[in-house]
């Protein structure tokens, strides 16, 4: 299979990220690890805020070019961790 037919193909399947959402008062924002550049999708409800960074992720991948897909800015896995700084 040639490469520009096996990238078709790849844009035709789905890729997982790994989104963090936040919630705040006011509403949700919503940004994936893993891709270079900021992305981030905002909204009043979290589906909204996961539409939002979903599109915003499409719209990042089809400027900036699929490249930003490699395996190598994959993330294995995310956590959440709390550390207190003094200030």
């Amino acid at each position: 299979m040639s490469k520009q037919r096996a990238r078709r193909r790849g844009a035709r399947q789905g890729k997982a990220f790994k989104i963090i959402v936040e919630k705040y008062a006011d509403g949700y924002v919503a940004y994936p690890l893993g891709l270079k550049g900021v992305i981030v999708g905002e909204g009043d409800t979290y589906e909204e805020a996961m539409a939002d960074v979903k599109s915003a992720i499409r719209q990042h991948i089809d400027t900036f070019g699929r490249e930003l897909l490699d395996d190598e800015f994959s993330v294995l896995e995310a956590f959440v961790a709390e550390a207190e700084v003094a200030s």
